[in-house]
This record gives C-alpha cells, structure tokens and sequence, in this order.
C-alpha cells in the first residue's frame, strides 16, 4: 500500500472532503493500492465550516503531520491541495518539490503567469515529475470533436478569478496554446471573453456565476457538436492522477498548464477592463 501525503492550506475543503473516498474507488477500479495516510494544514480551523486539522484527521483515518517536510519524508507520493489559494502553491512547491516524490498540484495551478513558470523551474531543477488541471480537462464530452476550429464554452462559479480557469482547461485542451490575445464584454450578470488563437482559431468563453458548463465545438468541415458536460470528470481526474503516480508519466503535454493560466490571467484582466484588448 503506497502512502499519499495531503498538504492544504485548510484541510476542509471539498477537494479534501471528497478525494479520499474517489481515490479508494478508483484504486479498486484500477487494481492498484493508495491512501491518503498524512496530511498537514496551514490554518488549523478551516474557515468553510470552522473544522479543524485534528477532526479532519480522524474523520479520514489520516495521520497529522507537524510540518510540510514531515508529510513529505513519509509519503510515497504527494498532493498539494489549497485549491481556492492557488498563491500557496509556490511556497508549498519549494518544500515539496526537492524530495522528489510525484506530485500533483490542484488547480488553479497558479494565481498568475509568471509564478506558474517559478513552479515549473523549482521541478525541473530537481526533476522531480509533477503536473497540475482542471478536472474538466477530463470531461468526456470533449472527445465530441477532434479538432475544433471554433469553441464557445459556458460555466460559473463564486468568482471568475478563481473558476475561469475550467473553461480555459478545455479550450486549450481542443484550441491549443498559441494564445495570441482576448477581449471581454459584459452584459448584465455574464462576461463574455473571446479568445483569438496565432492559429487563426477562435473561441469565446462565458462566465456567469450559476452558469453550467456546456461546450460547443466545431471543426468548419462538418463535424460539431453541443452538449452539456455531465460525463464524471472530477473521478476521471483521480484516476488520471492514480496512473501519473504509478508511472510517472504525465497524460497530456504539461506545458499546456502554463498556457492555461496564462489565459486565465488575460481572461481576468479582460473581465476588469471590458472592450479593451489583452494582448498575450
């Protein structure tokens, strides 16, 4: 039985909540054996529900750890968490990092452009494999279309800041990472943000608070397809995460991640400056 080590800025979460349990059932699923065995917290209370470490911790049959480089040491392979506080990670990849363990890092992978690259450098300088998304990468309604010369993506969320970055996954899944530049336009409660690719491609992505999410995908030639997203992502991701740690192996081309928060990044300061163009 291989050991998983949990670091989080507060451990409940729904990501926290919610992983071990799907972790266990993909483990089944795949024939392959991981628990969540350590975590360690930043805060000690959550302030979603006022949980602390110590509860959490025995609610999920998980050993609490004094430091980052305790869970670290003891742990087989690493998950750093905080997914609402992508500016953590960073600070968290600088300890985690150096001990070499396979890491996954939850979305959002980083609050901007320029500390996603730190992280990436912090990886390679030690060699340590790693890789960061959002669960809607794996949405199975993508594969609808192969290659979409056009894309409209829907979605909401608390905040654009943080849950834009779902919508950005799956269009630079389909479109690609030339982002050549974005404008946005707001009516009433949505943001309507248009991506224009060096490709020539476009897609618009549109943000509204109690948006589902729901794709449209056309390749020009024929082939197109609209749907909502229903298929298990969040579970496809776990199992996509099981295989990375048993390989080594990342399922896509990782610097596919940077391009996403870097559309994430123009996709905000679109959303704060509407009818002006951001420039990649």
């Amino acid at each position: 039985m291989k050991k998983i080590g949990f670091i989080d800025y507060y451990l409940s979460e729904w990501h926290a909540n919610n992983y071990p349990a799907w972790m266990q059932e993909k483990c089944e699923e795949l024939g392959v054996e991981y628990k969540v065995a350590y975590a360690w917290a930043e805060l000690d209370v959550s302030p979603r529900d006022n949980v602390t470490t110590d509860e959490w911790c025995a609610k999920f049959g998980v050993e609490k750890c004094a430091s980052i480089e305790e869970v670290c040491q003891k742990s087989d392979v690493v998950l750093i968490l905080c997914p609402s506080d992508p500016q953590k990670h960073l600070e968290y990849a600088k300890v985690v990092l150096p001990f070499k363990k396979r890491t996954y890092i939850d979305k959002t992978f980083a609050p901007d452009y320029e500390t996603a690259c730190k992280i990436f450098e912090v990886a390679e300088q030690h060699g340590t494999p790693f890789f960061s998304t959002s669960a809607l990468r794996f949405a199975e309604e993508l594969a609808k279309v192969e290659k979409p010369e056009t894309m409209i993506t829907t979605g909401g969320g608390r905040d654009i800041g943080e849950y834009i970055v779902h919508q950005c996954e799956m269009v630079v899944k389909k479109m690609g990472k030339d982002i050549k530049k974005v404008i946005a336009n707001v009516q009433g409660t949505q943001t309507f943000i248009n991506v224009h690719f060096d490709s020539g491609k476009q897609a618009t992505m549109i943000f509204g608070s109690a948006m589902p999410f729901n794709m449209y995908m056309s390749d020009g030639k024929g082939a197109e397809a609209w749907s909502g997203v229903s298929s298990p992502f969040f579970k496809n991701l776990i199992a996509d995460i099981l295989r990375f740690y048993e390989t080594g192996d990342v399922s896509f081309d990782v610097q596919e991640t940077k391009a996403v928060i870097k559309l994430v990044e123009m996709a905000t300061k679109a959303a704060k400056a509407p009818c002006s163009w951001i420039e990649a």
